[in-house]
C-alpha cells in the first residue's frame, strides 16, 4: 500500500507541476467583453505589439486552445482566446445544433468582432496589426472574418472544414494546415484553398488527426513562423514552448485517478483485497485435511469464500469470450433499434448539440438491455455485501472530480454553466440506464461489458454515417471509446468489492456524462 500511495503522490505532483508550469513567465487575465468570455495572454514587456485572436473548434473552448496562447505570447504577441456562443464559459446558446446556418455564422462573427475589438483596445496592442488563428469550426470563422475584413494582417486556418469560406480574392496571407491522419476532405480543402493565391500556403502535419494537431509542435512552429513573416519579423520573446505540456500533465492526473480507485474502494468497503481460498482447500496455517491438531477439536473443511468486501479473485477474472460474443450480438441489436428510435424522440430537441440524440440512443439501448436481462437473467456473483457498503457512495464525487479536474486543468473547460446543470440530470440518467442494463446482461463480466461498449460505439458510428445524427459524432468516437473503457475499469473494480449494480452504473456513467455535458455546445433548441 505504501508503494501505491507514493506512486499516486508522484503522479499527482508531476501532473500538477506540468500544468502549473505551462506558459510560465506570461501574464494572464480573464475578461468578458460584449458578453464574450476572453482569456488574454501577454508577454511581460512594454511597447505596442501585434495582437492575435485564437478561435476554437466545435465542442472546443478557449482552454483547449491555451497552448496557442503560450506559444504566441512567448513569441511576443498579445493573445485573446475566446469562447464562442454555447461553448466553454459562454452561456449564450449557439443558434443551431451543427453551427451550419447563416444565423450561426453571424453569431460566430459577432463573437470574433468582440474579441478583435477588445484586443485593439488594449494599450499594449498595435491596433493596425491583428492576426487570426482558428481550428475546425473556428478555422472557418476566422477565414470568413478575414475575408470580410481586409485590415486583418494574416490568418492561420487549422483543419478548415470547407472551402466556401475563402475565395481567390480574399483573404490574403492565409496559411492552411491539416493533419496527415485526418479525413481526406480536410487535406483536400487545405490544399485547394491555398492554391487560389500566391500569398497562401498549405502545410500537412505528419502523424496527427483532428484533435492531436492542436498539440503538435510542428503546428505551433508553423503558426508563429507564418505570423512572424506577415508582421515583418518576430516581435520579441523566445522559443516556442512544448505545446503538449498541459495535456501530458492532465494524463498523469488521470492515471493517478485510475490507479487510486482500487485502494479507495478497498478502504471504503472496510475489507482490503484478500487471497482466495479454493473450495475444499485448507488455510496455510491449518493442519492437513483429515488430521486434528493436538489439543484442539477436529478441524472443519474450509468453506468457499464469500464476496464480503472483496471477492479475492483477480481483477479481470472471468473473461468468458463465448458469453461476450453472445452479449455483443444482443447489444448490437438493442443499439440498432435504439439508434433508429432515438431519431424520433423529443430529446433530440434538447438545447445541447448532438447530446439529445446520443442521450436518447443510450436510454433506449439501456432499456432494451434491461428488458432482455429480466427475460433471460444472467447469473451474477453477488455474495454478501461489504461491511462499509454505504460508504462506497463516496466513489460518485470521486468520479466527478476524477474526470472534471484533470480535463479542466489540462484539456478544456469542464465546469457546468447555464442550463448544463439541469441537462446533467437527464444525460446522466440515460447513461446510468445504459450502464445498469450492461451490468445486468453481462453479470459484471469485464469481457461482456467490453462487448456492450464496442457494440454501442460501432452502432453510433453507423448512425452518423447513415445520417441519423450529425457527422461530428465520428470525430469524437476515439475519446468516447476511451471513456467507455474507463467505465469498464470502474465496473471491474467495484464488482470485485461486491458493489451493487446500481452504484456501479451511477458511478461509471459519470465518466461519460460529464465530458459530454461540458464540451458539447449549448444551442437555441
Amino acid at each position: 500500500m505504501r508503494r501505491t500511495l507514493l506512486l499516486l503522490l508522484a503522479l499527482t505532483l508531476s501532473g500538477g507541476w506540468l500544468i502549473a508550469g505551462a506558459g510560465s513567465g506570461l501574464d494572464r487575465e480573464h475578461v468578458v467583453s460584449a458578453g464574450v468570455p476572453l482569456d488574454v495572454v501577454r508577454p511581460r514587456a512594454d511597447g505596442p505589439r501585434p495582437g492575435v485572436v485564437v478561435a476554437h473548434g466545435f465542442s472546443g473552448s478557449a482552454r483547449m486552445m491555451a497552448p496557442f496562447g503560450d506559444s504566441l505570447a512567448a513569441r511576443g504577441y498579445v493573445v485573446a482566446l475566446l469562447d464562442f456562443a454555447g461553448h466553454g464559459a459562454n452561456t449564450e446558446p449557439l443558434p443551431d445544433e451543427a453551427a451550419g446556418t447563416d444565423e450561426s455564422t453571424r453569431a460566430l462573427e459577432r463573437d470574433l468582432d468582440a474579441a478583435v475589438a477588445h484586443l485593439r483596445s488594449l494599450p499594449d496592442v498595435d491596433p493596425s496589426r491583428i492576426g487570426l488563428v482558428g481550428h475546425s469550426m473556428g478555422a472557418g470563422a476566422v477565414t470568413r472574418y478575414a475575408a470580410a475584413h481586409p485590415d486583418i494582417t494574416a490568418t492561420v486556418a487549422i483543419s478548415l472544414p470547407g472551402s466556401s469560406a475563402a475565395s481567390p480574392q480574399r483573404p490574403a496571407r492565409l496559411l492552411t494546415m491539416a493533419g496527415a491522419l485526418e479525413f481526406p476532405g480536410f487535406r483536400e480543402v487545405a490544399t485547394s484553398v491555398a492554391a487560389q493565391r500566391d500569398d497562401r500556403e498549405a502545410r500537412l502535419v505528419a502523424g496527427v488527426e483532428h484533435i492531436t494537431i492542436l498539440y503538435a509542435p510542428e503546428t505551433h512552429r508553423a503558426t508563429v513562423s507564418w505570423l512572424d513573416e506577415a508582421f515583418g519579423g518576430q516581435p520579441a520573446g523566445g522559443t516556442v514552448p512544448f505545446p503538449g505540456r498541459r495535456l501530458l500533465g492532465s494524463a498523469l492526473l488521470v492515471l493517478a485517478v485510475l490507479l487510486g480507485f482500487h485502494p479507495l474502494v478497498a478502504a471504503l468497503s472496510g475489507s482490503p483485497a484478500s487471497r482466495s481460498v479454493r473450495p475444499g482447500s485448507a488455510p496455510s496455517n491449518s493442519a492437513p485435511p483429515g488430521s486434528t491438531p493436538p489439543g484442539s477439536a477436529r478441524a472443519e473443511p474450509a468453506a468457499a469464500p464469500t464476496r464480503a468486501g472483496s471477492t479475492g479473485r483477480p481483477l479481470f477474472a472471468g473473461w468468458r469470450w463465448a458469453a461476450a460474443i453472445r452479449v455483443a450480438l444482443i447489444a448490437g441489436v438493442a443499439a440498432g433499434v435504439g439508434a433508429v428510435v432515438a431519431r424520433f424522440l423529443p430529446t433530440t430537441r434538447m438545447p445541447l448539440a448532438i447530446a439529445g440524440y446520443v442521450t436518447a440512443y443510450a436510454a433506449v439501448t439501456g432499456a432494451l438491455l434491461l428488458a432482455y436481462a429480466r427475460w433471460r437473467p444472467t447469473p451474477r456473483e453477488t455474495g454478501t455485501a461489504p461491511p462499509g457498503r454505504w460508504w462506497l457512495l463516496a466513489v460518485v464525487p470521486y468520479s466527478v472530480l476524477g474526470i472534471g479536474v484533470p480535463v479542466h486543468l489540462g484539456l478544456t473547460h469542464a465546469l457546468l454553466a447555464g442550463s448544463r446543470w439541469w441537462l446533467l440530470v437527464v444525460v446522466w440518467a440515460a447513461f446510468a440506464l445504459l450502464a445498469y442494463g450492461a451490468e445486468r446482461i453481462s453479470g459484471g463480466a469485464p469481457s461482456s461489458l467490453l462487448a456492450v461498449a464496442g457494440s454501442f460505439t460501432v452502432v453510433l458510428a453507423a448512425a452518423a454515417v447513415a445520417g441519423l445524427t450529425h457527422g461530428f459524432v465520428t470525430l469524437v468516437l476515439v475519446p468516447l471509446t476511451g471513456l467507455l473503457l474507463w467505465q469498464v475499469w470502474w465496473s471491474a473494480i467495484l464488482n470485485r468489492f461486491a458493489a451493487p449494480a446500481w452504484l456501479i452504473a451511477v458511478t461509471g456513467s459519470v465518466v461519460v456524462t460529464w465530458p459530454l455535458l461540458v464540451t458539447l455546445p449549448l444551442t437555441g433548441g
